[in-house]
């Protein structure tokens, strides 16, 4: 597929103007390999309350031992973010669901290889009058403590620009870059890259009983990883083998450096209202127009993970002005359409749909302009139906299996030369009418 596209693109290029080029920063620091599972000597966090009101709100955690943490503040929205070597979170799955005084809520979980992280979603602009953690005594444990007291917007925003500590947090993030790919001969097999969405101290959706989205799709993603190699047509590369945070932008680098054919982002949402009984699959291609509200407050939420791990999102720019870079993307789109139909087809005997399951939203982790990419919605978390299957082993193996059946195909069919014109309104309105309506 690839050399189909760069001939296509050739072509092209000699009728706009001869010597245009691509202009590509593909520049990335060579970055350190994600640790494995947590040693077992890790300091380890066992208890968290909140304590306060709206004036002043204490957050305590116990610990089996001191450690070292920096607290800092981010804006809109407000956070505080309690940064710290890396722990283990031995807390209840809800637990930080529930606020208390100035702090709306609270998630926590690994950031970077070596690094953990607690985000605070304040209700209110806060400073922090205090942070530090209290050696164990007297057969009490060690405590770590933050304060925070209430402050306007004026110097919650002074203290934001402040304590921003740009070398400081790139690294952070930098380590939980992957590693680029090494230098492989053109004759080895395509790859495929699949991308466990959130991770680390994002959980992303949850379940009323407290099963995670991260863990689920890090369990599929390692299953229909099995699936795909057992073929042995491909390889496969994730994003996250562990419980490890990953930016967004670090995801899409992940598969253009590794100059993959496709890239696979696996979730599970959540609605808002589950007694309105919404559950079922979908998949998503990239689109700067949604294919419905939906689809477009979907993308919306997901755009902003990076943001729930306490991590300040750049400016969005274009990335190349230049007319044979959006020929490019263009064309890529149109493979990804063609993919997401073929994993409809695959999918339809072994999962239910949601109404219109092919739709359209302008994710982040899809704007690779040369690699093809889909995101893959496995289910509802706030579906009990849709839970008892995501946590079934057998229904997880079988689905893993129709997915792997539709990314050979695409690949075979990519390579062969398929036809990847624009979709008209009539394909579009048939692939819509593709899923049950609920």
């Amino acid at each position: 597929m690839r050399r189909l596209t760069r001939i296509s693109l050739i072509c092209l290029l000699g009728c706009i103007a001869a010597g245009e080029g691509i202009a590509r920063d593909r520049a990335a620091p060579r970055e350190s390999q994600p640790r494995a599972e947590a040693a077992a000597n890790l300091p380890i966090i066992s208890d968290a309350r909140l304590g306060g009101d709206a004036a002043r709100t204490r957050l305590v955690m116990d610990l089996d031992r001191q450690i070292e943490v920096t607290a800092f503040v981010l804006a809109d929205p407000h956070r505080v973010i309690v940064d710290m070597p890396e722990v283990v979170f031995r807390l209840s799955p809800n637990t930080g669901r529930e606020g208390r005084g100035l702090v709306a809520a609270y998630r926590f979980g690994q950031f970077a290889p070596g690094r953990s992280r607690i985000v605070l979603d304040m209700r209110e602009p806060a400073r922090v009058d205090r942070s530090f953690v209290l050696a164990p005594v007297d057969g009490q444990p060690a405590r770590l403590v933050v304060d925070l007291v209430r402050t306007s917007r004026e110097e919650f925003l002074a203290d934001a620009q402040r304590t921003a500590r740009p070398a400081a947090l790139p690294a952070a993030v930098t380590q939980a870059r992957p590693l680029p790919a090494e230098r492989r001969p053109r004759s080895e097999l395509p790859l495929v890259v699949l991308d466990p969405g959130h991770g680390g101290v994002d959980a992303g959706a949850s379940s009323a009983e407290g099963h995670q989205e991260k863990t689920i799709v890090l369990e599929f993603a390692r299953a229909l990883r099995t699936a795909l190699e057992s073929s042995g047509r491909v390889r496969v590369a994730m994003t996250r083998d562990g419980d490890t945070f990953v930016r967004l932008d670090d995801r899409v680098r992940f598969a253009r450096e590794r100059q993959a054919v496709l890239f696979l982002s696996i979730h599970a949402d959540s609605f808002a209202r589950p007694l309105l009984g919404v559950s079922g699959a979908s998949i998503y291609t990239l689109s700067d127009r949604a294919s419905d509200q939906e689809a477009a407050a979907y993308a919306e939420r997901e755009n902003r993970a990076d943001l729930i791990a306490g991590v300040e999102l750049p400016p969005e720019t274009d990335e190349v002005a230049d007319i044979l870079f959006d020929l490019m993307h263009r064309e890529t789109k149109n493979f990804s359409v063609h993919f997401a139909r073929l994993l409809v087809e695959e999918l339809r005997p072994h999962v239910r749909f949601v109404r219109n399951p092919h739709r359209f939203a302008g994710f982040r982790v899809l704007r690779a302009p040369d690699v093809p990419s889909a995101l893959l919605e496995l289910g509802y978390l706030s579906s009990r139906e849709d839970v008892r299957l995501l946590l079934n082993t057998e229904w997880r193996q079988r689905t893993a299996t129709a997915i792997s059946r539709a990314v050979l195909g695409f690949i075979a069919s990519s390579q062969a030369g398929a036809p990847a014109s624009p979709p008209t309104p009539t394909q579009i309105s048939a692939d819509r009418a593709m899923g049950a309506a609920r």
